[in-house]
Order: C-alpha cells, then structure tokens, then sequence
C-alpha cells in the first residue's frame, strides 16, 4: 500500500471512527472484486483546460490502457490516459474545438452533456460514428447567454454508451459565472463507479445486471477511494458534482457541515437553498456550496430504491449492489486550523424563465415502458433482445425513424410517464427542461434540468422551449443500458 502523506494519516485517525460509526464499509475497499484498491489519499482533480479570448482547443484521445484507479493501476478506458478526462473551464460565447481521437477497438463518439448547442453538423451530434483508428473534429459555440453551471462530456454511440462510460470515458465542464460567487476555493468532483477483477481490468458485466442498470462494486471520486479534502473552519467551498455513474443513483449528506445548493444541471436558484442532502439521478449535477465547521465530516451517498423488475422476472429484488443502511463513503472533509474570514454574501441570480404561463404549442406523452420480448425491428442491442424491452411509446430505438417532430422556436408541454416497476431518469440534448408538475402536484418555482427522473408508475410534466436550435438529437432514459437497449427517440427541430 502507497505511504500516506503526514496530513491524510492524521486526518485519517479521526476519519476511520467517523467511517466506522456510519457504518461505512472501510477506508480500503475492494468490495470482495480481488481488486486491492488503495484509499484515503489527498484528493486530485483532473487536469485543468481554460479558454481564452473566447476559444478553447482541446484533443481528447480515446483508449484503453493503464490508468491510476482507487490509488492502484488498473486497465480501463480514458481520455488522455486520466480518469477522468480533463475538466474544460468555458464561458458564455465560447468557440469550443475538440479533437476525438478513437484509439479504442469499438465505434464511440461525443456528446457534451447538458450544453446549449448545435445538435447539427460537427458540433453535437450523437448521430456521428468515430471508427477506431480515426479522429473526428466537433467544433461547439456557446450562444453568449449560455447559463453558468455543470456540465460533463461523455461517448453517446448508440449501443455502447453504458460500457464505455463504465470503463472510464467522462470529463467535467464548468460554465463560469459572469459575476464570480465569493468562495475560498473551487473543487470538481466526479462520482462514478467501476467493477474490477483481482488482476485489475474491466470486469464482465452480467445480462441480468445490465437489466436492472449495472452499479460497479467501487465507487470513486475524481477515480479516488475515500480521498480526504482539507479545510480550515468557516471557509466556503465551492463543490461542482457530477453523477457519472451509468445507473447508480446518488443520495449524497455531509453531516456537520453548512450545504446550500445553487441549482441543479443548468438550472439555478436566484439565492442559494439549504439543504442536508442533495438527490442525483445519474447524468445529473450539483453546484454546491459547503460551509465548513471544526471537525471530520464524511460525505456519503445514502441508500436510494430506485425499483426492480418485480413480477416481470418472477423475483422482488432490484438486483442492484445494496449498501448499509448508512450508505456508502465517498470522500472525508477534515476541517482544521484557524478560523477564516467570512466569505462575502453571493450575489443575487437572475430569475429563472418561467414558462408556466406561455402559450403551450403542442402537448405530448411520452410512456417509458419495460416488458417481455423481442425489441423487434429496434436497434437497442445487447442484452435486450429476447429477454426483455425497453420502449419509448411502445418503439425501441431506431436511428433511421423520427419519433417526434418540433416546430423550431415552439413551447411544448410533455407529459413523461413511467409505466415500468423501475425509475427512469429522463434526458433531453440540446433543450433543458421546465418541471412543471411532480406526481400529480403542481411545482411552486421554476425549476430547470435536462435529466428529470420519474419514479417507478409516476408521471412528471414538463415544459421545452425549442429555441435556437435546428435538427436531430435525442431522449432517451439515462440509466445508460435501458438506453442502449432501446429506450430512446430521436427528435428533430425544423
């Protein structure tokens, strides 16, 4: 095992009680995968790209080789040999140029999560196939008021998302604040998981796993087990989170400590709200704000029964990996040292749109189902066919149909529901969404996201506006192998 530095082994002692009376499984955890994996080392952050004079070039290099997982080498999939990829630091109007080079065996592409771009052309189109052994240029323009938050960047070639996103294929991007919010220092942390054999590679992933939404056995902050975060008292922190797991959800607390949220994927609150845990769906994003007080607080993502296949496969269980009842220990804040100063009071944020009261030009359902059988004439691949389908109005994916077309510039209201025994998170390219309505009852704010989770037999209303924007992308469930399994529509905006 790696020596730890002089500062993680004191943290470390207060650490392991506070670990051991959450119930947490252990600061070096291996979860039974033979995989030796090396915890509660300093947190590292991916590699840091700013744009400047408005543009940003960047080559992102694809492959599978040895990268640096949980404090240990280990083959799995990356962008430019880290995991995660580099974090890309844009602004409002930005020309963003990537490079993808595909040194990988299998097709991928790109998809930047959650942007306001171009779905057309070079820029984001999931339509797009990058063979192995070639390169493809996206070039991406951010509209001048683009929103600040977010974002992350991952593979979308239809069939192959969950794996290649699995084995290590995600990098952040922050869209930066026009008026800076006063904090002492700015951190990114990107929650994923992975399973590992003994000898360290990608581990197989079953049918059955792939059903019910695969989870990986270790669960990783910025590829790190349990890493420790050093803080003086009274400091306020800024936590960029991206939930880049393929299905796991994230019912993430840091007890002790002052948690206030600014919003949620792109959307933002005018004022930023307390909260004691934060809910991610995955694909979802937190931009959180942590006020620190004296002590070892262990941030920790609590149990979240996101459903199971129920009577459909003859069983109740979910079949998902199954933390304790105090969930699973994701990183350590030890808060030590003189006091700091105040922090200035964060600045007022401009009302978000409301679309409640504009004229609604069209209203749709979308009926996310699951079901026995064939995906008969569908592209969902894998694991689907034959054992049990995942529709969108009752048609798996098929990337030469068109499943609904929008009027550009229209506002359209979407009834989402969810027939199936298991939740299924929501995501719409290019467009965010409005919530509207939750289970039957109204929401009193505006409140904006592109991924929207909609609980097992529930229903949620959203409102889109179609603006700026023309051409094919799609939507699709953000549990990454219901996805790639057919559980997406192609749209087009003409």
């Amino acid at each position: 095992m790696r020596p730890l530095s002089r500062r993680s082994a004191l943290i470390l002692g207060g650490a392991g009680a506070a670990a051991a009376a959450t119930g947490a499984a252990g600061l070096f955890w291996d979860q039974g995968s033979g995989f030796q994996a090396d915890g509660g080392l300093d947190l590292s952050e991916p590699q840091a790209l700013h744009s400047a004079d408005g543009r940003l070039q960047v080559k992102l290099s694809a492959a599978l080789g040895q990268v640096r997982i949980a404090g240990r080498d280990a083959d799995a999939l990356s962008y430019n040999g880290s995991l995660p990829g580099p974090t890309l630091f844009l602004r409002p109007g930005d020309r963003v140029n990537v490079t993808l080079e595909n040194r990988l065996g299998d097709p991928t592409n790109l998809h930047v999560h959650g942007l306001h771009v171009s779905p057309q052309g070079n820029s984001d189109n999931v339509l797009v196939s990058v063979e192995p052994g070639t390169s493809f240029d996206y070039e991406y323009r951010l509209p001048a008021d683009h929103p600040p938050g977010v974002y992350w960047y991952h593979p979308h070639r239809h069939g192959s998302v969950a794996d290649q996103i699995f084995g290590g294929l995600y990098g952040a991007i922050i869209v930066q604040d026009s008026q800076p919010v006063p904090v002492s220092r700015e951190r990114v942390l990107v929650i994923s998981d992975i399973s590992l054999t003994g000898g360290g590679s990608i581990a197989t992933v079953s049918a059955m796993e792939k059903m019910m939404g695969r989870e990986g056995t270790l669960v990783l902050v910025n590829g790190q087990l349990n890493p420790v975060l050093a803080a003086r008292p009274g400091e306020r922190e800024r936590w960029r989170i991206i939930n880049a797991c393929t299905s796991r959800y994230l019912k993430l607390r840091l007890d002790g400590q002052h948690l206030q949220l600014l919003g949620l994927d792109s959307g933002r609150y005018q004022s930023p709200r307390d909260v004691d845990e934060v809910l991610l769906a995955p694909g979802n994003r937190a931009d959180l704000l942590v006020t620190t007080a004296a002590g070892t607080a262990v941030l920790r993502t609590l149990p979240v029964d996101r459903g199971g296949t129920g009577s459909m496969m003859g069983s109740t269980g979910g079949g998902q990996s199954r933390p304790g009842p105090d969930g699973t220990v994701l990183a350590t804040l030890a808060v030590a040292g003189e006091p700091a100063a105040a922090p200035e009071p964060v600045p007022a944020q401009p009302a978000p749109r409301d679309l409640r009261a504009a004229p609604v030009t069209a209203r749709r359902d979308l009926v996310f189902a699951m079901g026995m059988g064939m995906n008969s004439g569908g592209m969902g691949g894998g694991m689907g066919s034959g054992m049990m389908s995942f529709t969108i109005n009752g048609r798996p994916f098929h990337p030469a149909r068109i499943d609904t077309t929008v009027p550009a510039g229209a506002v359209e209201e979407w009834t989402l529901r969810n027939t199936s025994p298991m939740d299924h998170p929501v995501h719409l390219h290019v467009w965010p969404m409005q919530i509207i309505e939750q289970d039957g009852q109204p929401v009193d704010s505006p409140l904006w996201q592109d991924v929207v989770n909609v609980p097992a037999r529930s229903s949620v209303r959203v409102r889109i506006a179609f603006d700026d924007f023309t051409g094919k992308t799609v939507y699709h469930c953000h549990i990454l192998d219901h996805e790639d399994s057919g559980m997406m529509g192609l749209i087009e905006a003409r």
